[in-house]
C-alpha cells in the first residue's frame, strides 16, 4: 500500500497480458486504488472483458489489442493510452509464456525464437516505447515479470523459458541503473508457480504440477492477486528507494 492516501488516484498504469492471470489481477487491484488502467493483450476480447469489469465497478479503463512481439503494435498501444488517459505513470509487463515444455535436446529454433520474441522482445519493446514519455514527465515505474526458473535453469522441461526470463531480469537491471538518476525505477518479480492459465497453456502435466507443488513449503501455488498486490507496492511512494532488484515470490520454494 502507498504511504499517501489516494496516491494512485488519477494515475495511469499500462499492463500487457491484461486479459487473464497476473495481468488481469493487477489491473483490478490498481483500479481498486483509483488508477486508470490501459489493458493490452493479444487476446482482444479478454482485454476488453478486463476493462469492462473495471468500468462496471466505476473505474476508468481502456483496452487495446496488442501482440507484444510487434514493435509497431506495442508503440501504437502506448500512444493510444497516452492520448486517451493523458499519461502513463506505471508499466507492468506481464505478457509471457513458456510456449511448451521440452527437454533441452527437444528445443528447436521455432520454440526458442518464439519464447524469446514473446518474453524478451515483448518486454524490450514495451520499455523502449514508454521510456521517452516517462523521461519527459521526469518519473515512472516499470515492473517486469521474470521467473523463479532463472535460478534453476528449467532443467528437463523449460531451459528456453528460464533463459528468456533470465534475460528479462538482466535487462531490467540495466534499464534501472541507466535511468535511476532521471526519475525512473525498474524492477522485476520472480514468481514461483502461480495458479494461472499459464500452466495449462505451456502443457504442464499433472505429474509436473505435483512436482512443482511438492517443492513449495507452503504446499500451495501462489495466487495472481498476491503478485498484483506486490506490483502495487513496488509502484507506490512506499517503495521509492527500490530499483534494479527482483523480488522472489515462491512460498519458500524454488531453491533446491
Amino acid at each position: 500500500m502507498p504511504k499517501t492516501p489516494d496516491f494512485f488516484v488519477g494515475k495511469t498504469i499500462f499492463i500487457t497480458g491484461a486479459a487473464s492471470g497476473i495481468g488481469q489481477a493487477t489491473a483490478m487491484i490498481f483500479a481498486r486504488e483509483g488508477a486508470n488502467v490501459a489493458c493490452a493483450d493479444i487476446d482482444a476480447e479478454g482485454a476488453e472483458r478486463t476493462a469492462n469489469r473495471i468500468l462496471q465497478q466505476g473505474g476508468k479503463a481502456i483496452y487495446t489489442p496488442c501482440d507484444v512481439r510487434s514493435r509497431e503494435q506495442v508503440r501504437d498501444a502506448i500512444e493510444r493510452a497516452i492520448a486517451e488517459l493523458g499519461r502513463i505513470d506505471f508499466q507492468f509487463n506481464a505478457a509471457g509464456a513458456a510456449g511448451r515444455r521440452a527437454t533441452f535436446l527437444e528445443i528447436d529454433d521455432e520454440l526458442w525464437d518464439r519464447t524469446y520474441d514473446l518474453n524478451v522482445k515483448g518486454t524490450f519493446y514495451a520499455m523502449q516505447a514508454v521510456l521517452p514519455h516517462m523521461l519527459e514527465n521526469g518519473r515512472g515505474v516499470i515492473v517486469n515479470v521474470s521467473s523463479m526458473s532463472h535460478k534453476r535453469g528449467g532443467a528437463g522441461q523449460a531451459v528456453h523459458y528460464a533463459s528468456a526470463k533470465g534475460a528479462v531480469l538482466t535487462m531490467t537491471l540495466g534499464v534501472a541503473r541507466e535511468f535511476a538518476d532521471r526519475g525512473i525505477r525498474a524492477l522485476s518479480i520472480s514468481p514461483g508457480p502461480i495458479d494461472t492459465p499459464f500452466q495449462d497453456a505451456s502443457g504442464t502435466s499433472p505429474e509436473l504440477r505435483q512436482r512443482f507443488l511438492a517443492d513449495v513449503p507452503m504446499k500451495r501455488f501462489g495466487k495472481p492477486e498476491e503478485i498484483g498486490e506486490l506490483v502495487l507496492f513496488m509502484c507506490s511512494d512506499a517503495c521509492e528507494f527500490m530499483t534494479a532488484d527482483t523480488v522472489y515470490v515462491n512460498g519458500g520454494g524454488g531453491w533446491r
